[in-house]
């Protein structure tokens, strides 16, 4: 993930805040039956930014004061940071006597919430020479639902973006006592949430669901629930803010999803069908993408049984490498290995190779492994082959996800001793690799001469560099 959970939290809940103070001072300084002009100028003098309020204010007084707005908006420093077609508040009749506002609920339908982080590290909902944010003031509602919301987030310093439609979220505040407090470190309240989709950057997610909690700086996203790759999945999201560095701790796992949404999503035809396991353990700290990437640890396993290549006989190109030598391994391992780890790390391959016959051949893939060990943001090869009727492929090697850069990785065949016959290395950033010329180090003369040479090496008791030395057996 590309964008920290705590500035989807903060820029939701600092703009629902701010509608109730706006509102709240507006009321106190005006009355609830005064003029458009001094309820909008009290309000926009209570959060500092502008607030206008281009529909109709009704008030009701049963069983409670309930004041509605229609189009309401709020711009800070020129910029739009929300507007609302309807704003709903119940009040408190009693403390309005002694010219308290005290919000119970506040509705809002149709959100629009844009925020910015600008090249110097400024968001938009921020004030000039303003302090750290603190909690509202206890006129703060109880109960907050949201419904047809949209959000949007933009990071013009590293060019991530975070978009959210057809929101719904039902959040209700744990009271804490005492004087305002840090939103991210005091702040404690429990909520559904659920969104049509999110997308962060190209990756995208639909039928998102979870349940969340906070109290005392720690927020719980448990169960997390989205579909993705057109497969339902599940997981949680564990962020704690209490510290002078937020710390994050991400598990997903996505069962059964179809090799054919993957390669969808990479703009790919279909050249490949089966279902895949991925799951991910991830840890990550700070507030900034660029910092979680940098600082990302854990494990992500890709695994498949029964797949099959769609155009491509990939034993019988193997078979006739050794002549002919215009066989990439980089494509096969790209396609097969990377997975959702990696939809970045084929954007620069073209997989023109190995599609070169009729969509009526096809290569059987019996099994592919692809597990990973993910230390500072980069991914190192831990146990990563596949094998097919008669071969196996193997890949080593390190992605470097902080500076998008391939670091000593390199494809190989492999003989039954793990030995590799055929080396390609690939170096050079995600989107513009340079893969080597593949080079041969023992002879592929077909699998007859493969099985005399087996035996022949079992004769001698001859011995190889181990390439590969993992899960996936040789083909028997």
């Amino acid at each position: 993930m590309h964008t920290s959970p705590r500035v989807i939290l903060r820029g939701a809940l600092g703009i629902a805040g701010l509608v109730v103070v706006a509102l709240a001072a507006a009321l106190l300084a005006v009355g609830l039956n005064d003029h458009r002009a001094r309820l909008e100028a009290a309000a926009s003098s209570a959060v500092g930014m502008e607030v206008t309020v281009g529909g109709r204010l009704g008030v009701a007084f049963f069983p409670g004061a309930l004041v509605s707005l229609e189009d309401v908006h709020i711009r800070n420093r020129g910029v739009e940071l929300a507007s609302a077609k309807e704003a709903r508040l119940s009040i408190e009749l009693l403390p309005l006597l002694r010219k308290e506002v005290r919000v119970r609920a506040l509705a809002l339908a149709h959100l629009q919430v844009s925020i910015q982080k600008d090249r110097h590290g400024r968001f938009s909902f921020e004030k000039p020479n303003a302090a750290a944010a603190t909690l509202p003031p206890p006129g703060w509602p109880q109960a907050v639902s949201l419904s047809d919301a949209s959000f949007a987030y933009e990071d013009k310093q590293s060019s991530d973006t975070v978009t959210a439609s057809a929101c719904r979220v039902d959040l209700h505040r744990r009271p804490e006592p005492g004087a305002a407090r840090s939103i991210a470190k005091d702040l404690s309240f429990t909520a559904e949430l659920a969104c049509g989709e999110i997308r962060i950057g190209g990756f995208i997610a639909s039928d998102v669901k979870a349940s969340a909690a906070a109290q005392h700086g720690r927020l719980v996203l448990a169960p997390l629930t989205a579909r993705i790759f057109g497969t339902q999945g599940m997981g949680s999201i564990r962020s704690d803010f209490s510290g002078a560095v937020p710390t994050h701790q991400v598990r997903y796992s996505l069962p059964q999803f179809p090799i054919e949404e993957l390669l969808r999503s990479l703009s790919l035809k279909q050249v490949a069908q089966g279902r895949m396991d991925f799951s991910a353990n991830l840890s990550m700290q700070g507030t900034s993408a660029s910092r979680m990437r940098q600082t990302m640890e854990g494990r992500v396993s890709l695994r498949g049984t029964k797949l099959t290549l769609v155009g491509s006989d990939l034993d019988a190109q193997l078979s006739r490498f050794e002549s002919s030598q215009n066989f990439n391994l980089v494509d096969v391992g790209a396609l097969f290995f990377a997975g959702p780890l990696g939809v970045v790390v084929t954007k620069g391959l073209g997989f023109a190779t190995i599609f070169r016959e009729t969509a009526a051949t096809r290569s059987e893939i019996g099994t592919v492994v692809s597990d990973w060990k993910v230390e500072r943001g980069m991914a190192r090869a831990q146990d990563v082959a596949m094998a097919t009727k008669e071969n196996r492929i193997a890949l080593q090697g390190r992605l470097d996800f902080v500076h998008e850069r391939y670091e000593d990785v390199t494809v190989a065949l492999i003989d039954d001793n793990g030995c590799a016959t055929v080396k390609q290395k690939i170096s050079g950033t995600f989107r513009h690799p340079v893969v080597e010329k593949p080079s041969i180090l023992a002879s592929m003369a077909g699998p007859a001469m493969r099985l005399l040479k087996k035996g022949r090496d079992i004769l001698r008791g001859e011995s190889c560099d181990v390439f590969y030395a993992g899960s996936v057996p040789a083909p028997q």
